[in-house]
């Protein structure tokens, strides 16, 4: 299920690290007390099972080892988790992306205006694109109405409400961006 991607995308985050080496530890603690509890059951033999104290030192060595196979269960799990969660958001990124492309095509924008358009849709004001861009002010308010004239649009909140849209309805991939349903 899931093998080598998993070790190799998430066990390199800085996190994962510390709750490695914590089980790790315990896993050294419970060799060395599983040690100290064979060395004392060992030479009684099954007669051993009769002394409450070497019982508990059974139940307790049992006990480790289930709460280390446990915690190893369940941080596999969660990073297993951890890392579909960011195949996700990296498939939605794409298809933001590629659908924003896709209307851009649609409405025959120029590469100048599907950058000004991109960079309005990520929420940039008229002065930072215009300081991002090297341009006045007064161009990216120019290439913004030719934005909203090829698009349909009358601003900045109905051309993000286009592409919020249609990712809603779930045209992430294989559908033609300009077409509506």
């Amino acid at each position: 299920m899931i093998g080598k991607e998993l070790l190799t995308s998430t066990m390199l985050r800085p996190g994962v690290w510390p709750v490695v080496g914590l089980i790790v530890v315990q896993a050294i603690c419970t060799v060395i007390f599983m040690g100290d509890v064979a060395t004392d059951i060992i030479p009684q033999g099954f007669g051993a099972l009769t002394n409450p104290s070497n019982v508990s030192e059974i139940a307790a060595s049992s006990g480790l080892i289930l709460g280390l196979v446990f915690e190893v269960i369940v941080l596999w799990r969660l990073l297993g988790r951890q890392h579909r969660m960011q195949q996700s958001l990296s498939v939605a990124t794409g298809a933001l992306s590629d659908l924003m492309e896709g209307y851009f095509r649609t409405w025959a924008l120029t590469p100048t205006e599907a950058d000004v358009a991109a960079f309005t849709i990520k929420g940039y004001s008229i002065a930072e694109i215009a300081a991002f861009r090297g341009s006045a002010e007064g161009t990216i308010k120019t290439h913004l109405n030719a934005i909203y004239r090829k698009s349909g649009t009358a601003g900045r909140a109905q051309l993000v409400s286009v592409l919020v849209e249609d990712l809603f309805r779930g045209a992430l991939v294989g559908r033609d961006a300009g077409a509506k349903a």
